[in-house]
């Protein structure tokens, strides 16, 4: 079977909106459940393995899969991560790695030590394209690809935008670069970014060029992930943080709902892949 599983993110949920409310967990699960998606995120950045044993019987509850989202300082305090990883259930372990070491040749053996490591406890990773962290460079994380071709990507595109400040409309060239991303990616995460703000608001006028640059790289990244897939299940997180990342006024409020803002994305990533032929059986 081949299914399309969509996940919101605890810390998207700490906040969830412009009250600026912290909720439960019991209540922030029931709310992800009901509005129908699959599973939630729990980052080790934002929060620590206290909130994620914390929220775990409220995710079991409501019928959520966790994802753990690791920020490993060392190599080797990922295993303990993996081992957590394993006993949830997660599907992969999201590495956004904080060993980061200037040379190409200094990079490559961190990342095969922690895909040793992944294969030796049996929980999968895939690196996340993030900023601040080993994938933080565009350039730098094709030339692991190339290195190590078994390392695999969760492609949050938002951070290469910004990285890259990529001029809009954005050339062949640099288009084709985003492509060699997604080709090896197995996971997406879902925010808009420009080449100046990671996260934009989704129905503003003059956001729409890059709404629709995004939607059009989903597309591409599901299409190919179901090229290379036959079964499994393709994993989708609409990840939109609470500020900073969520633009603020004067006042101190956000200026979109960004609770409302991830069910939109939800359901342009479930239309796009209807589109491409939906769940189906092989």
């Amino acid at each position: 079977m081949r299914q399309l599983k969509i996940y919101t993110s605890l810390w998207a949920m700490q906040p969830h909106d412009q009250t600026g409310i912290k909720l439960p967990y019991d209540q922030v699960c029931a709310m992800v459940a009901q509005a129908g998606f699959d599973g939630m995120a729990i980052d080790l950045g934002a929060s620590d393995v206290a909130v994620a044993h914390a929220v775990r019987p409220h995710m079991q509850a409501h019928d959520l899969t966790p994802l753990i989202v690791a920020f490993p300082k060392s190599i080797e305090s990922l295993e303990d991560t993996l081992h957590m990883a394993a006993d949830f259930g997660a599907p992969f372990v999201d590495v956004i790695g904080q060993v980061m070491p200037i040379e190409l040749d200094d990079m490559v053996p961190v990342i095969e030590t922690w895909m040793a490591m992944s294969d030796r406890i049996g929980v999968p990773v895939q690196f996340e394209t993030h900023r601040n962290c080993i994938t933080n460079d565009l350039y730098t994380t094709l030339q692991l690809l190339k290195r190590i071709p078994d390392m695999r990507l969760c492609a949050d595109l938002s951070h290469y935008v910004v990285d890259r400040e990529f001029w809009f409309p954005l050339s062949d060239h640099d288009l084709g670069l985003i492509s060699r991303i997604l080709q090896r990616a197995d996971s997406f995460q879902g925010r808009v970014a420009s080449r100046q703000q990671i996260q934009l608001q989704l129905d503003f006028p003059q956001n729409q060029k890059w709404v629709d640059l995004f939607k059009a790289w989903w597309r591409e990244g599901l299409t190919d992930w179901r090229r290379r897939n036959a079964t499994g299940d393709c994993i989708f997180v609409c990840e939109l943080g609470p500020p900073e990342y969520a633009m603020t006024g004067p006042d101190g409020r956000e200026m979109s709902d960004r609770w409302a803002e991830g069910q939109v994305i939800m359901q342009w990533v479930r239309d796009i892949w209807d589109d491409l032929g939906g769940d189906d059986t092989v």
